[in-house]
């Protein structure tokens, strides 16, 4: 499964060039991959109260071109990798126009509450999870 997440670029995300901090992008991929739960039916309250926590391990990311005020932004996400313990997200940040501003692989981890690794329950382990291609 793939989602897209729209949002619009706000003054306090800019930096002194006038551009996308490169920092916020990382907050656009959290948006994108939340955006991404909600749309498949991932119960991630569930899970917390269940004494789990999605954890991200590594992010891998590409800038490619700048995002500027009021720009209209798309996150796009895909899952492309899945085990019993972690996965790994392919994101992508692209403009209305369709410029690719940041491409992103973001790996997480399922952990217990005190943080130590553990299966994903498998009421939790829905199939929108699994990577529709190999990577």
């Amino acid at each position: 499964m793939k989602t897209v997440a729209q949002l619009v670029v706000r003054t306090y995300e800019c930096d002194s060039y006038g551009h996308v901090n490169n920092a916020v992008y990382l907050n656009y991929l959290e948006y994108g991959r939340m955006e991404f739960l909600h749309a498949c039916g991932f119960d991630y309250k569930g899970l917390v109260d269940a004494g789990y926590y999605l954890y991200i391990t590594h992010i891998d990311i590409s800038y490619k071109a700048s995002a500027f005020l009021d720009d209209r932004l798309l996150v796009e996400v895909e899952p492309i990798k899945l085990g019993h313990v972690s996965g790994t997200f392919r994101q992508r940040v692209l403009k209305a126009d369709g410029t690719v501003c940041a491409e992103a692989k973001v790996t997480w981890a399922s952990v217990t509450t005190n943080g130590k690794p553990a299966p994903i329950p498998r009421q939790f382990m829905i199939d929108s999870l699994k990577p529709t291609q190999a990577e």
